[in-house]
């Protein structure tokens, strides 16, 4: 073993400086997916943190034991959402009778919002004692708010007729434990159990908010929008880690001719297979560690500027990103492991056969089962549909998008077949014949943008059509649950003449609209909002955009989202493409040089290398498009739209752009190569 070892360190140093190129090829190959591979899994333990720490605001009702009423609704400014959490504590006795609530504790009961010392803040806590919720240092006591620090500082900011007069009695701060992410717009406010906030009726919609709910403690459940995000977070995480496991195993082939020839020749000298798939094992697991080490490093540099990226309205905190010790660990030996593997599948040849890789035969041809295997798995789409659970979804797309991998260099020497039959001139039949002999090293310079368009048929199909950009005139209107409309009215009217609002009011069957007209500015709306602030209890003022903030916060997101996965997918095809693009080049040195040496102009070389790239991408990336779109059919919303046309229309140009750019890069390197036609040996 210390034998293979020495001489795989030897033989990896003394490649010589086209060697050590293919080497750092490989290095910056596995670099880069390993911090896009972090970026993708830790994405997923972001939204779980931020789902957890949401959670104990839609909290399980309780069975026995309660020992508070929770209830939520939405509230909005400046365009933003503001969470209203409304808590009171029941009375001892009540709580453990299970008694609704009623009136004010007797005297000698503990105060409701203060609990005996040495209780512990959250969890289940004992029969009468109120925990605190996550966030605050105790539970809030009746007319009490506790402001995020953001919407403390917005409170500040705005005159207080248009935010901070709807919470009077500031007690203090949330901490972050108490918030989803840093940019988030919470209030919570302290009520007695019998005032009108916690016993009035509520709307049981979930976008609005949640009624009053008698709880044992905060430990609760993640909410429908919290699984909403991470579901698409899930399904963004399959469509991003296929094309890295992809352009991994494939830096663990960068440069295989000249490691074929190197190891066939050990064979033929006397190395055993033993010795061969350790040095070849070593050789790749060496560069595979390096560049694994150095991506953990680039993703932790990159975590500040990731954690700006806004999704579900806000930023992100850092410790969300950052992957824990278990995952870090996990993906440090996952990577160089799979580099290995790939590594050595490839030396199937060398070891049965040193003499025909030695004497450069055409490898066997590929078998038609690949083409059955993705056959197989769209057959499986059609049963697919939004209500299948996510994890089957993820599997079969996932299975999919490995299928047109597995089927891509078979499709790649068909393609072959056909150019070399057609061709009238040199360079197509140089291209041809080329896709014939090595059909996967031409798969490899293409897969990445070919899955990258997997990506974009499926994304571009599934992007939603916009909301209504036009409300109308700007209306407030507030759903009375009880007692009189026009009595509303009436208090409406009142209220909005006491804060200098212009508007016209009126009652459209059990609902007050306030009509501000089309001149309404935003400080006009927010004014108008604080002035109709508590008229319903636990019902908000609201406009048509309010009505429509989550529908339109999704879309952006999903847009967002759509960016940052096609933006991952093609920097990793863009550099697969570059890095295989100059390891083809290396790997054919020898080639190009007996061409030039037989008289062949270097231009028509460089032609048939852009012949070899585009054939197979402009067929493959059309197909891998078309197979995406396929999957995403089960899941259309409706009719496509616009913007996921044009979304589509981008990434093909850019796919192209970045395929025929990467391989313009490589071009000094084919004139260097072939500078010097004389043979030498390898």
């Amino acid at each position: 073993m210390k034998t293979t070892l020495a001489l795989s360190w030897r033989l990896l140093r003394g490649g010589g400086r086209r060697g050590m190129l293919g080497t750092w090829l490989t290095f910056g190959a596995v670099a880069i997916s390993t911090a896009l591979l972090l970026f993708a899994v830790s994405a997923n333990f972001a939204f779980d943190a931020r789902a957890d720490r949401g959670a104990w605001r839609n909290p399980v009702p309780a069975q026995t034991g309660a020992v508070a009423i929770e209830a939520q609704r939405n509230d909005y400014v400046r365009d933003r959402q503001i969470t209203v959490i409304d808590l009171a504590a029941l009375p001892p006795e009540k709580a453990a009778a299970g008694v609704a609530p009623a009136g004010v504790a007797p005297a000698g009961v503990t105060p409701a919002g203060v609990a005996p010392a040495g209780v512990a803040p959250a969890g289940v806590a004992p029969a009468g004692v109120v925990p605190a919720p996550p966030g605050l240092p105790r539970f809030p006591a009746p007319g009490e708010v506790w402001l995020s620090p953001a919407l403390a500082a917005l409170a500040k900011e705005l005159p207080a007729d248009q935010l901070a007069g709807r919470y009077p009695k500031v007690a203090g701060q949330i901490g972050d434990e108490g918030l989803v992410h840093p940019n988030e717009l919470v209030a919570v406010i302290g009520h007695r159990p019998d005032a009108a906030a916690m016993t009035a009726p509520r709307s049981d919609d979930w976008i609005v908010g949640s009624p009053p709910t008698k709880i044992a403690s905060f430990a609760g459940v993640a909410s429908e929008e919290a699984e909403a995000y991470q579901v698409l977070a899930l399904i963004a995480t399959v469509l991003m880690i296929v094309p890295l496991l992809v352009f991994g195993g494939a830096a663990a082939r960068l440069t295989v001719a000249r490691r074929d020839q190197r190891l066939a020749s050990l064979r033929l000298i006397g190395a055993t297979p033993g010795q061969v798939a350790g040095m070849t094992v070593a050789e790749a697991v060496i560069v595979a560690l390096a560049g694994a080490l150095t991506g953990a490093i680039l993703y932790g540099v990159a975590v500040p500027l990731l954690s700006r990226i806004q999704i579900g309205g806000g930023v992100w905190y850092l410790s969300d990103l950052w992957p824990s010790p278990l995952v870090l660990a996990a993906t440090l030996v996952a990577v160089p492991l799979l580099v290995g593997m790939s590594a050595v599948a490839g030396l199937r040849r060398v070891v049965v056969s040193p003499l025909g890789v030695a004497k450069r035969e055409t490898p066997p041809g590929l078998r038609f089962f690949r083409v059955l295997a993705l056959i197989a798995v769209l057959a499986a789409v059609p049963m697919l549909s939004r209500s299948t659970s996510v994890g089957v979804i993820a599997v079969v797309i996932g299975l999919a998008f490995l299928c047109i991998n597995l089927v891509g260099p078979w499709v790649v020497a068909l393609i072959g077949r056909i150019t070399a039959g057609s061709a009238r001139r040199p360079a197509r039949l140089l291209a041809g014949r080329r896709l014939v002999d090595d059909p996967r090293s031409a798969w490899r310079t293409v897969s990445g943008v070919a899955l990258t368009g997997f990506v974009a048929g499926f994304l571009g199909l599934l992007s939603p059509s916009a909301f209504s950009s036009d409300p109308g005139p700007a209306q407030l209107r507030v759903t009375v649950l009880s007692g009189s409309a026009q009595d509303a009215v009436t208090q409406a009217k009142e209220r909005l003449s006491k804060a200098g609002v212009q508007a016209t009011v009126k009652a459209e069957k059990k609902v007050v609209v306030a009509a501000l007209g089309s001149t309404a500015d935003a400080g006009v709306i927010d004014r108008a909002r604080t002035a109709l602030d508590g008229l319903t209890p636990g019902r908000t003022p609201t406009t048509e955009s309010d009505d429509q903030r989550f529908g339109m916060q999704m879309l952006a997101d999903v847009g967002a989202g759509t960016v940052v996965v096609l933006s991952v997918s093609f920097l990793v095809a863009i550099a697969s493409s570059g890095i295989t693009a100059a390891s083809s080049v290396l790997d054919r040195r020898q080639t190009y040089a007996l061409l030039r040496l037989a008289g062949t102009p270097l231009s028509v070389l460089d032609q048939a290398r852009r012949a070899e790239t585009l054939i197979p991408l402009t067929v493959m990336g059309g197909g891998a498009i078309a197979v995406g779109a396929f999957c995403a059919m089960p899941f259309m919303l409706g009719s496509v739209s616009v913007n996921g046309l044009i979304t589509l229309a981008v990434c093909v140009g850019l796919g192209f752009g970045g395929v025929i750019g990467a391989g313009a890069l490589s071009r000094p390197l084919l004139r260097a190569v072939t500078a010097d036609p004389a043979p030498r040996p390898d």
